[in-house]
């Protein structure tokens, strides 16, 4: 634990570097509010903070920047504290989800740009698992001769729309028939349980395409990315924002690496507690949300370690209590 003094100091470093991205010398610090010592003590203070591991001096002439240590103390503090969002953004939210409506997926789409727009950083939204969503309706929708649509509608309110094409040469009435058949075999079972489930009666290609289609869709997990080209800026390293850049495009890479931080109990992960090489200069911000208690998903905004903090926690909290409420009540 820090002293009062040494705590003080700190976090006017962080927040002095968050808005600078320029190492912070004493002299800054000793004018800060909460401060107000003088500057020769702050230098030995923040000698003591460097030789404990929060602060780092990149040159020997230049003041100093936090460490991942140094972050994690201070997102700890705003942990502690009520983080309340601006008044502008807060409207922007509200009107956001006065006019969201339609299907899941274009929400959660819409909601990732919200985010972008409040943080100026890349964010990603996790739909909310559908493996365990029981089935409420589906219909097969008549393509063309070889192609149909499975639709589905499931009880968490994602609609599932899979395109499936057999050999068979299709009919009106064969889709007809397929499509009531399909609905006597699934309505109300999970997508997870599809992979097990067989069709009483004859054979039909198109009703176990349209079952093998939708149970597929209960593995995997729906990933939207806003605002990944805001990564360009953070770094001056063409290279490591290649690597990230690259990293956002793996779907798996980034679902593992958000529902891992959130199994180990955490809401942020900073810069090495990613557990992803290429991020350890960025970190994490996450909140879960849930439609109708289950099916749980997950906002985030991912930065530079040096994002604001305070605005990324109560961006994100603040969204996702919101988009809770408006999937939960249609």
């Amino acid at each position: 634990m820090l002293d009062e003094r040494k705590a003080a100091i700190l976090r006017a470093v962080v927040q002095e570097y968050i808005e600078t991205a320029q190492p912070v010398g004493s002299g800054r610090i000793a004018v800060v509010p909460g401060v107000e010592v003088s500057s020769a003590t702050v230098r030995n203070e923040m000698g003591a903070l460097e030789d404990a591991g929060y602060l780092v001096q990149p040159h020997t002439s230049s003041g100093r920047i936090p460490t991942d240590k140094g972050y994690r103390f201070f997102v700890d503090l705003l942990r502690s504290s009520d983080v309340a969002i601006d008044p502008v953004d807060q409207t922007q939210v509200r009107d956001f989800f006065m006019g969201v409506h339609g299907e899941l997926e274009t929400a959660l789409s819409q909601t990732s740009s919200l985010l972008t727009s409040l943080t100026d950083w890349t964010t990603v939204v996790v739909g909310p698992s559908v493996g365990q969503a029981t089935v409420r309706t589906v219909q097969l929708i008549d393509l063309s001769s070889h192609i149909a649509m499975v639709v589905a509608v499931l009880s968490n309110g994602v609609i599932e729309k899979r395109t499936v094409e057999v050999a068979l040469e299709l009919t009106p009435e064969i889709v007809e028939d397929a499509g009531r058949r399909l609905a006597q075999t699934i309505e109300g079972k999970t997508l997870s349980e599809l992979g097990d489930t067989v069709a009483e009666g004859e054979p039909d290609l198109l009703l176990d395409a349209a079952i093998a289609a939708l149970g597929a869709a209960g593995r995997k997990a729906e990933l939207y990315v806003g605002g990944a080209s805001r990564m360009a800026s953070a770094f001056e390293a063409v290279e490591q924002v290649r690597e990230v850049l690259s990293i956002l495009e793996e779907q798996i890479v980034v679902v593992s690496l958000i529902r891992d931080v959130l199994n180990r109990g955490m809401r942020v992960a900073i810069g090495e507690e990613t557990g992803v090489g290429s991020l350890a200069e960025c970190s994490l911000v996450l909140a879960p949300f849930s439609i109708d208690g289950s099916g749980d998903g997950t906002i985030g905004v991912l930065g530079p370690t040096r994002m604001d903090y305070s605005q990324a926690l109560s961006a994100v909290a603040v969204v996702s209590q919101r988009l809770e409420r408006a999937l939960t009540e249609g």
